[in-house]
């Protein structure tokens, strides 16, 4: 009997507790509590992709040393008749402003690629800040058009840098095709890994002086037209508003 007394207490103790529980979680629902307790993740995510049942995909190129490639890479595009987005670095913008005015005068996309291409993780909240609003300063004043998309060096983020993104107006583009091209791969070898990777509302990530970038852009947008793909902008490729994105980086709109 004494066993059966202590289990009684065990139970009634234990649904005491479940009720509290309970009862906390409603009364703090949305809270990081009520997140934790639910299983829901509050680790926010930029945007790899777009889901959408277009056959359309962004490129992109990031610009960080050197510019001797960037003029041809905007011939190609041209004569392609397709739009990309530049995501430059301030240090870059310094160097080259001539080739900056000729990407915006060719009607291409600019977003910031950070001042300094730092990891931008391993900054404070004071540092990233000006990390951001001085690269954008800089484009701004060269394009005279807002900027407000914003890739992070190395592809590192984390909630501080999103959330601060967020408070600028900038929308995180990360990529889901990467072209490794600044490994020296061919025109070929870059080409296939779009093959092999891409899809609706892909977001391709190439580089301005990559070796064979431009080859390998050409040979790109070949196969791409062929496939019945629009190329684009990040900018005509992602939702501007009524939008979510789910834990693996994908843009829904709502």
């Amino acid at each position: 009997m004494p066993f059966c007394v202590i289990k009684s207490r065990t139970i009634k103790i234990f649904f005491a507790m479940l009720a509290v529980v309970i009862l906390l979680c409603i009364a703090f629902e949305g809270s990081a509590c009520a997140k934790v307790w639910f299983g829901y993740s509050t680790r926010l995510v930029p945007i790899y992709n777009v889901a959408t049942d277009e056959k359309q995909v962004a490129i992109t190129f990031d610009a960080a040393w050197g510019a001797d490639k960037t003029e041809d890479i905007l011939e190609v595009l041209k004569e392609y008749n397709v739009s990309a987005t530049f995501f430059l670095v301030g240090f870059w913008v310094d160097e080259y402003p001539d080739i900056v005015k000729k990407i915006n005068e060719s009607g291409m996309e600019i977003g910031t690629h950070s001042n300094s291409h730092p990891d931008m993780v391993k900054l404070d909240k004071s540092t990233m800040e000006s990390e951001l609003t001085t690269s954008i300063s800089k484009i701004e004043d060269l394009t005279g058009k807002e900027v407000n998309l914003f890739r992070a060096p190395f592809g590192s983020y984390n909630n501080t840098l999103l959330s601060l993104c967020s408070s600028l107006n900038l929308k995180t583009i990360q990529w889901d095709v990467d072209t490794l091209d600044w490994k020296g791969l061919s025109a070929s070898e870059i080409t296939s890994r779009v093959m092999n990777k891409v899809k609706n509302g892909s977001i391709i990530l190439m580089h301005n002086n990559a070796d064979n970038v431009v080859d390998g852009l050409r040979l790109t947008l070949d196969w791409l037209t062929m496939k019945g793909y629009k190329v684009t902008s990040v900018g005509e490729l992602i939702y501007s508003d009524s939008y979510h994105i789910d834990a693996n980086g994908v843009q829904h709109k709502d």
